[in-house]
Order: C-alpha cells, then sequence, then structure tokens
C-alpha cells in the first residue's frame, strides 16, 4: 500500500458482530465531512471494517476480499498491514462473520488514540478529548440493550460524553449488515445511513435510524397485505405511524391498506389527517386505479369518491 497523502480521520468508531443475530456492524463519528464514505465497510457474511486515522480506504475492500475467502479478521488484517508503508500512522479494525476481530492502532496516530476488544467487537479512536474515550465506548457497547444498531449508537454516545473528537464533530455513519448472505442482497443490508454534515450527527444519526425502522415496519406492512393478514399489516402500519410521530406518508399507506380492503369507515379519520396537512394527497388518490391499488372498475371508483367526499 501507498503512504496515505490524507489528512487524519480524527475519528472513533466501533465494529461488532451480533452473537444472538450474527448480524455484523460497524458505526463512526468523526470531526471530518462525509466519514462514512471512507470509513465504514461491510458485506453480508462476511465482516465489517473501520479504516481511519491518515486512513487508507483499500483496507476496506482488500480486507473484505480477504475474509470473503476465509481468512480470520485477525490474519487478513495482519497480512495488510505487513504490506503497507504507512502503518504507524493507521487504525483499522476488522470483524468477520464468526465474530473473530482483528485491530491495529499505529504507533504515531494523533492522540488520544487507542482501541480496546470484547467478546465480538473492537472500539477504536485516534485524536480524542481525553484518554477515557476507548474504555467509555466500551462499556457503553457491553451495558447496552436492543439490536446490534442500538449498541453500537450507545457505543457512540459514551465516546461523546466522554470527551469525543478534540475538535468536536461533524459527521456520522452506521452500516449493519446480515451475518448469512441470503439470495435476496437488497435485504441483506439492514441499515446504511450517514449523516454528512452536521452540528450534532449522533442525535441526526438515531432520528435517520428511527426513520429506517419505521419504513422497514411499512414494507412489513405491505408484505402482511399482499398475504391477506390485515391485522398484521395494520400492527406494522401503526408501528410506522408511532415511531414516526405521524407522519403523513404512513398514515397515508395505512388508510389505502384499510379502505382497499373493505374497512373505509376506519380509513376516513386517517385521510382527514393527511389530506388536512397536505391537500397533494388528494390528487394522489384519484391516481390509485392504473397500478391496481385500489380497482379501476366502478366499485373502486366509487370507494374514491366516498374517501375523498368524507375525509376532505
Amino acid at each position: 500500500m501507498r503512504e496515505s497523502s490524507l489528512r487524519p480521520l480524527h475519528t472513533f468508531s466501533i465494529v461488532a458482530r451480533d452473537p444472538a443475530t450474527g448480524d455484523l456492524g460497524v458505526a463512526v463519528q468523526s470531526h471530518w465531512f462525509a466519514v462514512g464514505t471512507l470509513v465504514t465497510w461491510a458485506e453480508p457474511g462476511v465482516g465489517a471494517i473501520a479504516t481511519q486515522s491518515f486512513v487508507e480506504p483499500s483496507y476496506g475492500p482488500l480486507g473484505l476480499a480477504l475474509m470473503r475467502d476465509g481468512v480470520a479478521a485477525a490474519d487478513a488484517l495482519a497480512k495488510l498491514v505487513a504490506g503497507d508503508a504507512g502503518r504507524d500512522v493507521r487504525q483499522v479494525a476488522f470483524v468477520d462473520a464468526a465474530g473473530r476481530v482483528g485491530v491495529h492502532t499505529g504507533a504515531k496516530c494523533i492522540e488520544h488514540a487507542g482501541h480496546a476488544t470484547g467478546d465480538g467487537y473492537s472500539v477504536q479512536a485516534n485524536m480524542m478529548g481525553t484518554d477515557q474515550v476507548v474504555r467509555a465506548m466500551a462499556g457503553g457497547f457491553e451495558a447496552a440493550k436492543g439490536d446490534l444498531a442500538d449498541r453500537m449508537l450507545a457505543a457512540l454516545d459514551a465516546a461523546q460524553a466522554a470527551g469525543g473528537d478534540i475538535r468536536g464533530c461533524q459527521s456520522a455513519a452506521l452500516v449493519v449488515v446480515r451475518g448469512v448472505r441470503s439470495e435476496r442482497p437488497w435485504a441483506d443490508r439492514v441499515f446504511d445511513l450517514r449523516v454528512d454534515d452536521s452540528p450534532a450527527p449522533l442525535p441526526e444519526l438515531r432520528r435517520l435510524l428511527r426513520l429506517a425502522r419505521a419504513y422497514a415496519a411499512m414494507n412489513a406492512g405491505d408484505a402482511a397485505v399482499e398475504k391477506g393478514d390485515m391485522a398484521a399489516a395494520l400492527a406494522q402500519y401503526g408501528a410506522a405511524a408511532d415511531m414516526t410521530g405521524g407522519d403523513t406518508e404512513m398514515l397515508y399507506w395505512q388508510a389505502v391498506a384499510l379502505a382497499a380492503h373493505g374497512e373505509v369507515e376506519r380509513s376516513i379519520p386517517l385521510f382527514r389527517r393527511v389530506f388536512a396537512a397536505d391537500p397533494r394527497w388528494i390528487e394522489l388518490t384519484r391516481r390509485l386505479h392504473k397500478p391496481g391499488i385500489i380497482p379501476d372498475n366502478a366499485t373502486g371508483h366509487a370507494l374514491v369518491e366516498q374517501i375523498l367526499r368524507e375525509a376532505r
């Protein structure tokens, strides 16, 4: 590898595997624009990587390729570090699909710099405000409840509370992938969220995670509708609306599902709220016949007219 000429990404991050689900993830915050484009790497069924300090992005694809071929995380990282002329200013962490970790903090990383590992995870930081950041991250992750995304964000919150980046904060990112690759690659990337520029990137990342969960619930509701399970669909739609504080998008499609499956009276209050918030949804409702969301027949047209008449 060449010796990087990039400025250091004064960064704290975590790579981890969820022992319950096998999910793999990486999360990071930095005082650097769009940190997620350089630091975070993950592949379903393979592993997750954070590459930071005087960042060398090629650790990401090269490390994933080695782990994809069955090389353990620590061995894959050691192989790349050995060939890197800039190893003394690098900070890199790997976790593989078996939960094995490898981490390297170069001797010339800007203080405070260090790392800590535990069962299925590694936390690492450089250019920190205090020497307590790494310990706080490890403790935050181990004490946290919830899924992998929640626990990794808890680690980042703990790092920030312990002093964080000496220059402040600007961007953050979170990636979670499945621990086993499926035949549906679009479903194997659970979360891929980035805050590129914000005075408070961690709160914004949490907001995006909440939205991502809400849209996942909406998708689950749609799948339940396709199976004719309206009880499950409405539960998912309701959960999505609750997570977003009654977002009009969530309310609207919940109302459409109700109306299209014979629950018109239950749909009207929801349509009413949506139409009051933004009347453009009224015109969209008139356009639901063509894709068959509401049947393009006399019954379907009568249904739309009833909705528009009673909900406006």
